[in-house]
């Protein structure tokens, strides 16, 4: 089967992010059975190739039954924060009220999905997706030596990404 994956970046105000939920699970809805968004921290998230490697990651684990989550869109979160447990993944993750910065994972929404999106998150800004490797290093606990020993920050990520797929 073939997926269509859209990423995008947000600058959001958000007051009240159950509300917002609804709202794009009302959208998933409307866009068909096969649409799945997800909202991520896009502090957390370490660019564009990390978070494509985690989507694609969580696609197979659907597809080989080793999904930790029931949805597809919590599937991503998990995979993109290597965490086990969704509850840990959201902390890491998820959105909170406030201003954020947010990453939009898109899967199977067809082409308009962030003009809808727009009127519920802000502005549109794919600069947030934009790796900050001091924030990454916090969040993640990665050490320097970690760093050097894979490459970079990018690659330190989507490898234990991988290694959440090989230990289930």
């Amino acid at each position: 089967m073939e997926y269509d994956i859209k990423l995008a970046g947000f600058e959001s105000e958000i007051s009240d992010p159950k509300t917002l939920m609804t709202k794009i699970q009302n959208i998933c809805h409307e866009m068909g059975s096969e649409c799945s968004i997800q909202l991520l921290r896009a502090d957390g998230i370490g660019g564009e190739e990390h978070l494509m490697h985690a989507t694609i990651q969580a696609i197979k684990s659907f597809e080989r039954n080793e999904n930790i989550a029931k949805d597809a869109g919590l599937e991503i979160c998990v995979r993109a924060s290597a965490q086990r447990q969704i509850t840990l993944a959201l902390n890491v993750l998820g959105i909170k009220e406030g201003y954020m910065e947010v990453c939009v994972v898109a899967l199977n929404c067809g082409t308009n999905v962030f003009n809808r999106l727009e009127k519920f998150l802000g502005i549109k800004n794919d600069d947030v997706l934009k790796p900050n490797e001091d924030i990454l290093k916090r969040i993640y606990n990665i050490s320097n030596e970690e760093i050097k020993a894979s490459g970079s920050i990018i690659r330190t990520l989507i490898e234990r990404t991988a290694l959440l797929t090989i230990e289930i």
